[in-house]
């Protein structure tokens, strides 16, 4: 059966690291889509979430340059800054495109985050993430009491 669509999304996620085998394949490490960030303060601090973003797409019948846009939403319902990235989709139908971000995100609200994956205007898919606020309240410890003198 021929191909006749395309491109199509093969994948899109968040991890902590990428790597190029020597080989050529790719490796990801830790796919993640929740996040924890602690502090000693009531609300969260501004954090920067240190990730890798990963969007894969399979060629089909495509062909040509391309722009793949990764918008991201903060659970305030807020767009982010965008970022964007010009590719080229050649070769057979199974080939492809492999965009990978390493990026520091900056959250500044615990809740859910969406990532959109759009292509040349058309929206392919949304990558959540959840971020979690853990208060981490400081000990305060005891002074350590002087031993007994001796006589």
């Amino acid at each position: 059966m021929p191909i006749q669509g395309g491109p199509y999304l093969a994948a899109a996620f968040l991890c902590e690291k990428a790597l190029r085998e020597v080989d050529g394949v790719n490796s990801f490490i830790r796919v993640v889509d929740r996040w924890t960030v602690t502090g000693p303060t009531e609300a969260m601090p501004q954090t920067a979430i240190q990730a890798t973003l990963v969007v894969i797409f399979k060629s089909g019948i495509h062909r040509g340059a391309g722009q793949i846009v990764i918008t991201p939403v903060s659970p305030s319902d807020v767009r982010l800054p965008q970022r964007t990235v010009r590719v080229l989709f050649e070769g057979d139908e199974d080939r492809g495109i492999a965009v990978i971000l390493p990026m520091a995100f900056p959250v500044q609200e615990p809740g859910l985050y969406w990532f959109n994956i759009s292509m040349d205007g058309q929206s392919f898919s949304e990558i959540p993430l959840r971020v979690i606020y853990h208060r981490v309240v400081p000990t305060v410890q005891p002074p350590n009491p002087s031993p007994p003198q001796q006589r």
